[in-house]
């Protein structure tokens, strides 16, 4: 974890109006994504300072535009206190080094086996995982203290204007793998925007 960075974000997630409700009264904990596919590996993902995009993407599960292994029939949106805890931060120059090796890593192994390298498709980011993963068994075989957290930007959605390198759905995303790193739940305010159907007919 960089010395610079801060202690402390505030993250959201998309999900079913049920789970959340658990989360928020403490009778639940969100379960670690552990899919293939998943960009930042396995662990709970957050849309950093994001509601707006937690509701979007909870919505497009609702309706069928986005596939969620756990369904989604009426989206909302909850808040969390997250402690970033040692964080890989992928913004970071030391973070995108050890990125890299894990890389050159994972494709050693995978030549050795004669096993060809994940790819990335579209959303579906196996590579990604599989590099990520690497790291943390590497990690776990060498006797150095784990990740509680991954963090990185995503370049998602059609181009915010013509000719623009800044996308429509840009994003900071959070992965959770020590769940001790969320120190609670809520549900942001204001209500109605951020959870327009917490109080509808499922």
């Amino acid at each position: 974890m960089s010395e610079y960075q801060a202690g402390k974000v505030i993250g959201f997630h998309s999900c079913d109006r049920e789970l959340g409700l658990r989360l928020v009264n403490g009778q639940d904990e969100l379960k670690q994504s552990t899919n293939d596919w998943d960009w930042l590996g396995p662990g709970a993902y957050f849309w950093e300072d994001d509601p707006d995009r937690a509701l979007q993407y909870a919505e497009d599960c609702a309706a069928g535009r986005q596939i969620n292994k756990i369904p989604i029939k009426v989206p909302i949106v909850v808040g969390a206190i997250i402690e970033m805890g040692n964080c890989l931060n992928l913004v970071e120059t030391e973070a995108l080094q050890i990125l890299t090796a894990a890389y050159d890593g994972l494709k050693q192994v995978k030549e050795q086996a004669g096993e060809p390298m994940p790819i990335n498709r579209k959303k579906n980011r196996a590579l990604d995982c599989a590099v990520i993963k690497y790291i943390h068994q590497a990690n776990a075989d060498n006797g150095i203290p784990p990740y509680d957290t991954v963090r990185c930007p995503f370049t998602e959605g059609e181009p915010a204007y013509p000719g623009a390198m800044i996308s429509s759905q840009l994003h900071v995303q959070i992965c959770v793998l020590n769940p001790d790193c969320v120190q609670g739940y809520f549900l942001p305010k204001p209500i109605d925007k951020n959870n327009p159907y917490l109080n509808s007919t499922p």
